[in-house]
């Protein structure tokens, strides 16, 4: 909680010096929220590196390439960047049993070694091989959500399809029973508030409280395995031995891990494509055409709208960036979102095109040893949903203003209306 307060009073107090900031409007002001593009704009033509009130950023291509690659970078020590006593005394005080997903012992929270270790263990599962042997699955998945979808023209997207196919992927990966799939998308959902620092004191205790909830059955089910073991990702880990062997605590970090790499992306990744895809139906025309460009309007629409807007480290040494010195122990916005629309890497970058040769050249899904571990996974889940959605309902388009979620980190929608309803077209001719 000591963490929760001191990031909220600090970008308060920078609202009251300094409210045109940049990077307190993008934490704070609800318009910005809505559409972050413009100041992204702005930062990104000032300069790669700015310094802001109390934090720095990188905003070009280039710059957050270098920082993200850099073994000069470090994550930001976790609970908000907070210096290591402080991060102690809120662990071992405040909140011990409800550590969030940018907390120790968290893969999003740990550099070499340790970060090395344990993510060798989770990338053998989400392999390249291991992924593509998952596809059949995934289109089963796909296929049995369509199906229960209500018999109407008009339903939520996210309540109905985005959330249910990422969901029921994840819960098979890690053998979650079909009755607790509503409670982890609840606690999963709010948990991953818990990245964002602006929070509000309601929304921060509520993302808690489920963070609390979801670590509870962890550990129940970790002991469940360990004494009856499975086909799914948590038993292979409870089941390691010698060197490999893990603790309780980090089998339940990484299922923490595997639930937002494997979720979160996907569900506001999925929805994303939708509106931009009902904002363009001449790109739709494109896929129609050629559907073999799924995989590229992923990568588009990663690039386009990324699902994970930024994200932190700190500078473990003096270190220089786009020829800037940089001190070491200097904290970095790494503006994931703001690289990925930069003029000088993706021409007409505010064009969305399904086409786009580079598209994969985005930073969405982060780079270097703190790569996203379920990129993989979350590719192939979103082209294959996507493909059956407009499959089967090829006039599929958004049918109202969605409701967006109330985080800055993440992007993407908790609610997002869609008809069916066939467009009338002009006739030929």
């Amino acid at each position: 909680m000591i963490d929760h307060g001191i990031t909220r009073v600090a970008l308060r107090a920078g609202r009251r010096r300094s409210p045109e900031d940049p990077f307190i409007r993008l934490q704070l002001d609800p318009d910005v929220r809505a559409d972050p593009y413009p100041v992204y704009d702005q930062v990104r033509a000032t300069a790669p590196v700015i310094h802001g009130l109390g934090i720095s950023a990188v905003t070009t291509h280039e710059a957050v390439s270098s920082v993200l690659r850099s073994p000069s970078f470090g994550m930001a020590q976790g609970r908000g960047g907070l210096p290591g006593p402080l991060v102690k005394l809120s662990l071992a005080v405040f909140d011990p049993a409800a550590p969030g997903p940018a907390d120790p012992p968290a893969l999003l929270a740990l550099d070499p070694p340790r970060h090395t270790r344990f993510r060798r263990l989770v990338t053998r599962e989400f392999a390249a091989r291991s992924v593509s042997r998952l596809e059949d699955r995934v289109r089963e998945i796909v296929d049995e959500v369509l199906s229960e979808i209500p018999d109407s023209p008009d339903f939520d997207l996210v309540e109905y399809f985005s959330s249910q196919v990422p969901l029921r992927v994840i819960a098979d990966l890690l053998g979650v029973p079909a009755a607790m799939r509503p409670s982890l998308l609840e606690w999963g959902n709010k948990g991953a508030m818990l990245l964002d620092p602006g929070l509000s004191w309601r929304d921060y205790k509520a993302a808690r409280d489920a963070t609390r909830q979801l670590r509870t059955w962890f550990d129940a089910h970790i002991a469940r395995v360990r004494q009856h073991p499975g086909e799914d990702l948590l038993s292979r880990l409870a089941t390691l031995s010698g060197d490999d062997a893990l603790t309780d605590t980090e089998i339940a970090f990484t299922g923490l891990l595997v639930l937002g790499a494997g979720f979160e992306t996907t569900v506001n990744l999925i929805s994303n494509a939708v509106v931009h895809l009902s904002a363009n139906p001449d790109q739709l025309d494109v896929l129609r055409a050629r559907p073999d460009l799924w995989v590229n309007a992923t990568e588009e629409t990663l690039r386009y709208d990324s699902p994970v807007q930024m994200t932190f480290r700190r500078a473990t040494e003096d270190v220089e960036i786009a020829g800037m010195p940089v001190r070491q122990g200097t904290g970095f916005m790494v503006m994931l979102a703001c690289a990925n629309r930069d003029p000088a890497v993706f021409a007409e970058p505010h064009r969305y095109d399904v086409a786009r040769a580079n598209a994969h050249d985005h930073l969405a899904l982060s780079s270097g040893v703190h790569y996203c571990v379920g990129a993989g996974l979350a590719r192939l889940e979103t082209s294959i949903a996507l493909e059956m959605l407009y499959d089967r309902y090829p006039d599929l388009r958004t049918s109202g203003t969605g409701v967006r979620r109330p985080t800055r980190i993440l992007r993407g929608y908790e609610s997002l209306p869609v008809t069916t309803a066939a467009v009338a077209r002009a006739a030929a001719g």
